[in-house]
């Protein structure tokens, strides 16, 4: 079974981020080039006659859009980023000293067996010592639907 430490789910999460801010870096690229394009037009009169108009109004709008939109996508992906570090800082035990009358929770994740894996269900005991107390806890995990 791994054993995924603080630091590897801290890198983790760091990766999504960069990943998370390059492509809302695309996106905002993409969006500012398409507001860039907005004022300008193409028409065709009664007689057949067509032509191309720029609208500086019709630009300045969509520009204006677009940054805001860009602001917000941003400032959206920031404070996720944000909100799963301290998420993370939170649920995840790390060395800490606890006083009398403390306690400190976490969670578990077991990655589910595989359905080709041989011998069916897969079976885990953990064994947590806290001082003199030990306590036992016996898993038994099928493969995932």
């Amino acid at each position: 079974m791994q054993v995924v430490t603080y630091e590897m789910l801290v890198q983790e999460e760091k990766n999504r981020q960069v990943a998370a801010a390059v492509f809302t870096g695309l996106a905002a690229a993409g969006n500012a080039y398409s507001a860039s394009q907005a004022g300008y037009g193409h028409y065709t009169t009664p007689n057949g006659r067509t032509g191309t108009f720029y609208s500086p109004t019709a630009a300045t709008i969509a520009q204006s859009n677009a940054t805001a939109q860009n602001e917000a996508m941003i400032a959206a992906t920031v404070e996720t980023g944000q909100r799963n570090m301290a998420v993370l800082e939170q649920s995840v035990i790390k060395d800490n000293t606890l006083m009398s009358g403390e306690w400190y929770g976490g969670q578990l994740h077991l990655a589910p067996p595989v359905a080709s894996d041989a011998g069916g269900p897969k079976t885990y005991t953990i064994v947590i010592t806290v001082g003199t107390d030990r306590h036992v806890i016996d898993i038994a995990q099928g493969p995932a639907a």
